[in-house]
């Protein structure tokens, strides 16, 4: 229980962030533009926030590596459900990454915890005995 309030308390500070950015963005360049900045950024910081902080593991290149490709689903749901509610639902383009980034949460606490405290496997050494003729 602790790890999910953990986790979403990283996720408010994370979305601030992302949220800041991605309004400074906004101004020089399309919505979409900003929004995959935005993220891209705001991840770096959630990723060290979520070994630190969260799981209370030691980060790694191997896992901040994975990082990125465990979020991609977040990317997909947020990017997608942007356009849907600036497309086709006439969502204003301020408020639609905090309606899309809900939808990814859940999705986004399973693979992280899952990315940022798995083992790798250890090596198992199997002892043959020859017989003797």
């Amino acid at each position: 229980m602790r790890h999910i309030i953990r986790f979403g308390v990283v996720g408010v500070v994370n979305t601030g962030v992302y949220y800041a950015l991605y309004l400074a963005f906004n101004t020089v360049m399309p919505y979409l533009a900003a929004h995959l900045l935005a993220i891209a950024i705001s991840m770096v910081g959630s990723f060290f926030l979520n070994c630190y902080w969260t799981f209370k593991t030691r980060p790694t290149w191997r896992k901040f590596a994975l990082f990125p490709l465990t979020n991609a689903t977040n990317y997909i749901v947020t990017t997608v459900g942007m356009i849907l509610l600036v497309t086709f639902l006439g969502v204003d383009d301020r408020i639609a990454p905090l309606i899309a980034a809900v939808a990814a949460i859940p999705v986004t606490f399973l693979l992280s915890r899952r990315i940022l405290t798995h083992q790798p496997p250890s090596t198992v050494v199997v002892e043959t005995a020859t017989e003797s003729s």
